[in-house]
C-alpha cells in the first residue's frame, strides 16, 4: 500500500529493505491467518504475490502490515506480509478512526466545531445556552403493559 505523504517521515529510511525481508520471510504469500476478519479463508490466506486473488481474480499485491498500526515499530514480530484485501480489512477500524479525526479537525479548522481528538476521536459540540428541560413523568411499567393490545386468536403473544 502506498505511504501517505503525511506519514513518510514516520517510516525508517530503510523501509523498502525491511518490507522486502518480510515478504521474503512469507515466501511471497499472504501471512494472514484470519486476523483480517474477512472470514473468507480458513487458516492461512492462499493469495500469492502477482497471482490471481481467490474470489475476485484480481492481481494480488503483497503489502507489509503493521499489526499495531504504528509505522515506527518495525520489529519483525509486528510486521506481517498481507495481500491488499487482507491488509485493507485488517486496517478498516483504524482507518475509520483516523477518518473521523481528519473530518473533525477540518471542521474545527473551519470554525464549525470544537474537537477533542482523544480516546474516541469524537467531535464535541461547542457550548450552547442552557435550555430548560421538559419534565414529563415516565409511565409506570404496569401501565405500559396494560396499554398493549390483546393478541389475536390463533397468534402467538
Amino acid at each position: 500500500m502506498p505511504i501517505r505523504p503525511e506519514n513518510v517521515l514516520r517510516y525508517p529510511p530503510d523501509w523498502p529493505e525491511i518490507s522486502l525481508a518480510i515478504k521474503e520471510r512469507a515466501g511471497w504469500r499472504c501471512e494472514c491467518e484470519g486476523e483480517c476478519g474477512r472470514g473468507t479463508h480458513p487458516g492461512r490466506c492462499p493469495n500469492v504475490h502477482e497471482g490471481d486473488a481467490y474470489g475476485t481474480g484480481s492481481i494480488v499485491i503483497l503489502t507489509t502490515a503493521h499489526l499495531d498500526h504504528t509505522p515506527e515499530n518495525v520489529d519483525p514480530a509486528n510486521l506481517r506480509a498481507m495481500c491488499q484485501g487482507c491488509h485493507l480489512h485488517y486496517d478498516a477500524g483504524h482507518h475509520a478512526v483516523t477518518r473521523a479525526q481528519t473530518r473533525a479537525r477540518a471542521l474545527a479548522d473551519a470554525g464549525q466545531l470544537a474537537v477533542d481528538v482523544g480516546v474516541a476521536a469524537t467531535p464535541v459540540m461547542p457550548p450552547t445556552r442552557p435550555q430548560a428541560l421538559a419534565t414529563v413523568p415516565a409511565p409506570a411499567t404496569e401501565q405500559l403493559l396494560l396499554d398493549l393490545p390483546e393478541p389475536l386468536e390463533g397468534t402467538r403473544p
